[in-house]
């Protein structure tokens, strides 16, 4: 199942556009040292409950279009989940792929906008990741 719906898809486009404004205004003069990056690592807009999961979803397709393949999947629960990259697929009796990433919303968020990065987040213990492929900064921001 996609994670966005076709006719969605401008509705998730200003959906992020709002997250990466907001966001925006949270980090401003943020650039550098320690202190800025804890502020980085906090930016969390308080949006609209549907305008996150659309920009959550919205996200995730471009990542999906960025690197398709069945071989991570990247979950953001609880609004959307892709597998992206080639690789092995899924076991077909879990339907699980051998690399699995877990994110919350906001760090998701964060890091699909260029907040903050990727070795950011997981040096802050933010990121799950199971697998030889647990490492997708390379393909972020979006």
């Amino acid at each position: 199942m996609a994670v966005i719906l076709e006719k969605d898809l401008e509705r998730g486009r200003l959906a992020f556009a709002s997250w990466r404004e907001a966001a925006a205004k949270e980090t401003a003069g943020a650039a550098g040292d320690a202190a800025t990056l804890a502020r980085r690592l906090e930016v969390a807009p308080r949006l609209p409950r549907p305008t996150t999961a659309m920009a959550v979803r919205y996200s995730l397709f471009l990542l999906e279009r960025k690197a398709p393949g069945p071989g991570v999947e990247v979950r953001v629960a609880p609004w959307g989940a892709v597998k992206v990259l080639e690789g092995p697929a899924s076991d077909p009796h879990n339907l699980t792929p051998p690399d699995v990433v877990e994110l919350d919303p906001d760090v998701w968020l964060r890091v699909a906008s260029g907040v903050t990065s990727w070795d950011e987040e997981r040096n802050a213990g933010r990121i799950s990741a199971v697998g030889e492929r647990d490492d997708l900064g390379w393909l972020l921001p979006l």
